[in-house]
């Protein structure tokens, strides 16, 4: 989706049309917008990584660390990012990034965001709340209208979702691809088994099962679902409090 900038025109219309239109439109309306080429996470850590190597540590700067927090840059990378970059761009200018890293992320809400990966954390998963246990959050990687809708899932650390089967007649089953943070699936009768990013989870159709964060992390996966006949998917149980804390063990 192409981002929609509009500061160029705000601050320079009247006085630099053509760089304010090429900021908004080029910079950010094509160059940004190539999420197929480069995903947002890794553009806005070139962004920051760029802009400190140069000892730019302004307002714009500000604005590139806003925005890597809600292009899923987690406070923990972005502390790393700036440990490392420092090596590189000089202990002053890492020193003037870190003051201003600290305050971005440390604003009202910050903790919730800066997760979800490379697809970003989305909005609050109101409409499966009561499936869960704790707070997650669904992106749509997919588009409107595609033959196979793909969903990025965030949970907050603890949480993970209540036992269920998705039912299928013919065809069907789940996949989770993990892409952030770390996380437990389990099918019934079997142990539970920990994920991290790039591990990859096919559930059976009509297989009950759980997924969700580890006790510790943030978890993030993709989701969908194999396309079959019949399908829905049934909520069940909770998992058991005793049995999840006794994963960690």
């Amino acid at each position: 989706m192409p981002i929609k900038q509009t500061a160029g025109r705000d601050k320079l219309g009247g006085f630099a049309p053509e760089f304010a239109r090429l900021n908004d439109d080029v910079l950010f309306g094509e160059v940004w917008s190539r999420e197929g080429q480069l995903p947002l996470k890794f553009r806005s850590i070139v962004t920051v990584s760029a802009l400190i190597g140069k000892g730019i540590t302004d307002n714009s700067l500000k604005h590139h660390l806003e925005l890597a927090r809600k292009n899923g840059v987690s406070r923990l990378e972005m502390a790393e990012i700036l440990t490392h970059i420092a090596f590189y761009a000089g202990w002053p200018n890492a020193w003037a990034a870190f003051a201003m890293a600290a305050e971005v992320y440390d604003e009202a809400g910050a903790e919730e965001s800066g997760h979800g990966g490379l697809f970003g954390m989305g909005a609050p998963n109101d409409g499966y709340a009561q499936y869960f246990s704790g707070r997650s959050w669904l992106s749509r990687v997919s588009h409107e209208g595609d033959y196979l809708p793909i969903f990025n899932v965030t949970f907050e650390p603890g949480c993970r979702n209540n036992w269920h089967v998705h039912h299928a007649s013919s065809g069907g089953g789940q996949v989770l691809i993990c892409v952030d943070g770390e996380g437990w699936h389990q099918e019934e009768g079997g142990p539970a088994q920990r994920l991290r990013p790039g591990d990859v989870v096919e559930v059976g159709a009509n297989v009950k099962h759980w997924h969700g964060a580890t006790a510790g992390s943030w978890f993030s996966h993709l989701a969908f679902e194999h396309p079959g006949g019949d399908t829905s998917t049934e909520w069940l149980e909770p998992v058991d409090d005793q049995a999840y804390a006794a994963l960690e063990g």
